[in-house]
């Protein structure tokens, strides 16, 4: 192994966030003041007024207004570039009743509401002026060992999904972002590196409870309200009402061959075979393809990587890659087999909030060689940044092919891959940031022929046109009735929200 990219990357996508969370707050903080200010707990706040007393006594949990010692702290979210929406309030929900108690006070005092579990919309629409109805203390998890099935709490992340599943010794397709909330996973459709071969997240979902704009609390599943079932499964994030629970079924976790590989040179022909390697791989090959640009010395510098896993053995994933390695030895490469959650720990993020941009389209068979050449040269072209750019896909195929179009409320699953346009900066960057966004503008609008109008709802992108039918393709008049039948006067909604 070489002095590698990784080490680098990894690096820099991590070491601003403590000066990039205090400007986004847009306050400067001496260091004893900002551990202190990490300690603080809802213990000491400086309270309630006016009418918001009325929802603070209503509440199990804790409201906390805009001057308590913890609201800066829980008004931090994944996407740094917009918290300039604050909230009046986050009311801490404990429980289902809490949320219900949330909904009905914010219709009586005409209050915008939206609910927040991991807080990682792309576009920051887990934001809101109003009311922040916070789930994050929502994680309880049941299993029931007779039929794999588990119940979990509609505020919880990754994190407790990895922990559940260590503990029962079984999986589902999850994120590998720790921090991400199951809710926005699963509600938009849910992709991971076991998705090809257990299908999507939301189709391992057996049944959802969900808190109405009324106040009133429904199931729903395939034999109770199954049309609101069908919604939800792809386009309920945000738009129906305030998911409370998940009942999931859990799937075997087999053991598994993880790996992280780069390359530095013959990139345009490693592109293409493992585009070959790639599309006819068989179920059990999760991975994510990247093409990173970063600045070296005022120069960009391109490398590809994979990242993945195999549910085989080592010897089996090094007779799929041989072609790769028959052209260019890697910068860095790094396989292990062990236990399922072992392999998902080496896959693992931590979710931490970044200055991103990310721009999806979903493709439809092959990247053509002008496809290719048209992502090496917009990467080439890259103005820069204090981080890194790429193109990348998940590999689709296998499981979610296996399921109809119109089974659920996503519509995409003949998509071979999600690709997408990633852009991140650091506070330092803003003089660049006009540039950066026109190069990344450009460079998705260059992609749509060589991939798709259609672009994934779970990477939300707040400067997409046209955006209901990129998320919602045919399905779009049949979620608006939807929409009409739970949600008639639009309280849940945000820039890209399903309209009445």
């Amino acid at each position: 192994m070489s002095s590698s990219p990784s080490t680098d990357t990894r690096s820099s996508r991590r070491s601003f966030l403590g000066t990039g969370v205090r400007a986004a707050a847009g306050i400067a903080l001496a260091p004893s003041f900002a551990a202190f200010l990490q300690s603080c707990t809802t213990d000491s706040p400086v309270g309630p007024t006016g009418n918001w007393v009325e929802l603070a006594d209503a509440l199990q949990g804790t409201l906390v207004m805009r001057d308590d010692l913890d609201f800066i702290r829980l008004n931090t979210q994944y996407a740094l570039a917009y918290l300039s929406t604050v909230p009046a309030a986050i009311a801490l929900c404990e429980s289902e009743a809490d949320v219900v108690a949330c909904v009905n006070w914010a219709r009586r005092n005409n209050t915008p509401i939206v609910p927040r579990s991991g807080g990682h919309s792309y576009a920051g629409f887990s934001r809101t002026t109003g009311l922040l109805i916070d789930l994050s203390q929502m994680t309880n998890s049941t299993f029931d060992a007779a039929t794999n099935q588990i119940t979990i709490g509609g505020g919880s992340h990754n994190k407790e999904v990895y922990d559940a599943g260590r503990l029962t010794q079984t999986t589902l397709t999850h994120g590998r972002c720790k921090a991400v909330g199951v809710a926005g996973l699963v509600l938009g459709g849910g992709i991971g590196f076991n998705m090809r071969n257990y299908g999507l997240t939301c189709d391992q979902l057996i049944s959802t409870r969900i808190v109405l704009a009324s106040g009133e609390v429904i199931t729903a599943s395939a034999t109770e309200n199954p049309e609101v079932f069908w919604a939800v499964r792809g386009a309920g994030g945000g738009n129906f009402g305030i998911h409370t629970q998940f009942v999931k079924q859990m799937l075997p976790a087999p053991t598994m061959t993880c790996f992280r590989i780069q390359w530095g040179t013959e990139l345009e022909q490693l592109f293409d075979i493992f585009q070959d390697i790639a599309l006819t791989a068989p179920r059990e090959f999760g991975v994510k393809f990247m093409v990173n640009a970063r600045k070296v010395k005022n120069q960009t510098e391109l490398y590809i990587e994979i990242l993945g896993q195999l549910a085989g053995t080592e010897q089996e994933l090094l007779t799929l890659l041989a072609p790769m390695y028959a052209v260019a030895k890697p910068l860095f490469e790094l396989t292990e087999t062990v236990p399922y959650w072992d392999a998902q720990e080496f896959l693992s993020e931590d979710g931490n909030p970044e200055y991103a941009h990310e721009r999806s389209r979903f493709a439809f068979g092959r990247i053509s060689a002008e496809g290719r050449d048209a992502i090496f040269r917009n990467l080439r072209n890259w103005p820069g940044t204090g981080v890194d750019a790429m193109w990348k896909y998940f590999l689709m195929g296998g499981r979610i092919a296996d399921v109809a179009d119109d089974a659920t409320s996503f519509p995409f699953r003949s998509a071979t891959m999600i690709t997408s346009v990633d852009l991140e900066w650091v506070a330092a960057d803003s003089g660049k940031l006009a540039e950066n966004f026109a190069w990344l503008d450009a460079f998705h609008a260059e992609m749509e022929q060589y991939t798709s109008p259609y672009c994934y709802v779970n990477f939300i992108d707040n400067r997409q046109t046209n955006y209901l039918n990129a998320y919602y393709g045919p399905h779009v008049d049949r979620l608006r009735a939807v929409k009409r039948e739970l949600d008639p006067n639009n309280v849940f909604s945000h820039p890209q929200s399903i309209p009445v």
